[in-house]
């Protein structure tokens, strides 16, 4: 069986291993083109395009998914099978070309969470419970017939970050699996429709930087999932601010919980300026534990407290 492999990022790099160890004929990689990146500008490559090379795979990096001379160089290879890990949408001129389909590899327990950031929306809601999905792709994002799923728990302090090498792992063997079961004929996919009646669907769209400040007007256990939930990438944001107008923007990557009834006005913030700095919300305090200030390298909060003197009266902003 022949499989042409769609992706981009380091998750979908993993499955494109897992698949080449398991013994499968993969005929190409198509994923994103390399493009300027970080300070420098300097052209880079995905991370699935590193692993292709190591192994000779032959690639495709189209700049439109509906050139006429990359579907030429698609069908070329007469594949039987597309396997689709965090890529683009796919036009049906794709999707629709290998004899058995084209699955999709998702990190949530669909039809929950659709979209592009499950596992950090996932964690911000406070889910106890996530997982895997493989899915025949079709006409809407992320509604296709499901394949296989596999549920996993989600830790009470674990970050976006974590997770995500979890669920990485787990979805190398859902996809061999998957894989397998489709070379069979040992699928009976189940249409999304039947799992949905009578269950409120949470969506997980993409997150823009608006979405990452700290909303601290919320509870303690909001505001922690938040903090967790965007660990480490693209990272929660405050920006703290003086009685003399002085500001500092941070990233926040970890923090605990103080429970309690503050006496201070929510945004408040407390330091010793030795061994903690904490914001005041409306059932407690965060304690900032692990931060990133602007142009400088993540530190634990210690660290950051030696070089940096909170004088003043401070408040979190946003």
């Amino acid at each position: 069986m022949r499989i042409i492999y769609f992706g981009t990022p380091e998750f979908a790099a993993s499955q494109l291993e897992a698949i080449l160890t398991a013994g499968y004929d993969v005929a190409a990689v198509v994923t994103t083109p390399d493009k300027p990146a970080g300070r420098g500008k300097k052209i880079q490559c995905s991370e699935v395009k590193k692993a292709a090379m190591e192994h000779h795979l032959p690639l495709l990096q189209p700049e439109k998914l509906k050139d006429p001379d990359f579907l030429h160089a698609l069908e070329s290879y007469h594949a039987d099978l597309f396997v689709v890990v965090a890529f683009r949408m796919l036009p049906a001129a794709v999707w629709k070309m290998p004899r058995l389909g084209t699955f999709n590899l998702h990190a949530s327990l669909l039809p929950q969470y659709r979209g592009a950031a499950p596992i950090n929306h996932a964690i911000i809601n406070g889910e106890t419970w996530t997982g895997l999905t493989t899915f025949f792709l079709n006409e809407e994002i992320d509604k296709g017939e499901i394949i296989l799923q596999e549920r996993v728990e989600i830790r009470p302090d674990e970050t976006a970050g974590e997770l995500h090498d979890e669920l990485m792992l787990l979805g190398n063997r859902l996809v061999v699996e998957t894989i397998r079961k489709i070379e069979q004929g040992n699928i009976q996919p189940i249409a999304q429709e039947k799992l949905t009646e009578g269950e409120t669907l949470k969506d997980a769209p993409k997150i823009f930087k608006e979405f990452c400040y700290i909303p601290w007007e919320k509870g303690c256990k909001t505001i922690y999932n938040h903090i967790r939930g965007l660990s480490p990438y693209p990272a929660a944001h405050t920006r703290l601010e003086n009685s003399e107008g002085s500001v500092v923007e941070l990233k926040v990557y970890k923090a605990i919980i103080e429970k309690g009834n503050p006496k201070e006005t929510t945004r408040t913030v407390l330091s010793d300026q030795k061994t903690y700095l904490k914001i005041a919300a409306k059932d407690g305090y965060i304690h900032l534990t692990t931060i990133q200030q602007a142009g400088k390298k993540p530190m634990d909060i210690e660290d950051f407290l030696r070089g940096f003197r909170l004088e003043g009266r401070w408040k979190a902003k946003i």
